[in-house]
């Protein structure tokens, strides 16, 4: 017996441990990520092709897809440029309620979207502080684009901010500084010195905040209305093709948002590996 434990390589209780551990993992995305995803485009395919594409140019999928698209067309580029501005606040200035504003920045992290959507409804509804006067002057935010809009952006809105501000926290400003000592304007230095070095950091933001607008579903639920081919999103449909039992149809839909996860997950791959190198160096520590 002595003889057999001494035969076997010195290291081979760790690499059994790590064996175990890689198989453990493996098993567990398969299980809650590749299980479920696949499921997705069996149903929805599960009547053949044709079916499928029949499906998603009925015009509730259409008008579902095209109110996605614009909801997301607005909200991405308002947090884009406020994720921006709220950064470069952040990390080039100090101020007076500095500390506040970061917790604002998260805060959409730690309220529910239900909750946040509800807001809107008691601030913009017909009920609301804000709803009468909205009434009477014919403006028409709850159960209408405006509020898909605003709660979209509510939920969206520490996504790109929270992938600039440590970046441009490592990186500094001394860099900014020197092209300001050259005579560089504010918006010269912003496009040829702030801009390249946050780029990746940047578009790794908008990818994320724009996967979150176009999946969102509990704010926009709050202020939608659910009125069918005026303001069901996406995701909206999907929940109410399956409460009425047109399973297929909802599976679907519910495979457009999971190509769009896909996608997203492609593209960030991609520019990983295309600039590695480059997104190595403006990272933190990188220099």
């Amino acid at each position: 017996m002595s003889r057999r434990l001494r035969s076997r390589p010195p290291g081979w209780p760790r690499r059994l441990g790590h064996v175990a551990l890689i198989l453990v993992a493996v098993a567990f995305l398969v299980l809650f990520l590749v299980l479920p995803l696949a499921t997705v485009f069996v149903e929805a395919l599960r009547q053949g092709f044709a079916a499928y594409v029949a499906t998603i140019r009925q015009p509730e999928a259409v008008a579902a897809i095209r109110l996605t698209i614009i909801v997301a067309a607005i909200a991405v580029p308002l947090n884009l440029l406020f994720g921006v501005a709220a950064a470069w606040a952040m990390t080039r200035f100090e101020f007076p309620g500095k500390a506040a504003l970061g917790a604002f920045i998260d805060l959409p992290f730690s309220v529910s979207p239900v909750v946040s959507g509800l807001v809107y409804v008691l601030l913009f509804g017909a009920q609301g502080w804000f709803g009468p006067w909205l009434d009477a002057h014919g403006v028409k935010i709850i159960f209408a684009v405006p509020g898909l809009v605003l709660a979209t952006i509510f939920v969206t809105l520490p996504f790109v901010a929270r992938e600039l501000i440590p970046l441009m926290q490592a990186q500094g400003s001394e860099e900014e500084e020197a092209a300001r000592i050259l005579g560089a304007s504010g918006w010269q230095m912003f496009f040829r010195v702030t801009l390249p070095n946050i780029r990746w950091a940047l578009l790794y933001g908008v990818l994320l905040c724009n996967a979150r607008a176009m999946g969102e579903f509990g704010a926009v639920s709050v202020v939608s209305g659910h009125i069918r081919g005026l303001t069901t999103t996406m995701p909206l449909e999907v929940e109410m093709r399956y409460n009425e039992y047109d399973y297929m149809g909802a599976f679907a839909v519910a495979s457009l948002l999971a190509l769009l996860a896909l996608v997203t997950l492609a593209v960030k791959t991609l520019l990983e590996w295309r600039y590695g190198d480059e997104i190595a160096a403006h990272a933190p520590g990188g220099r």
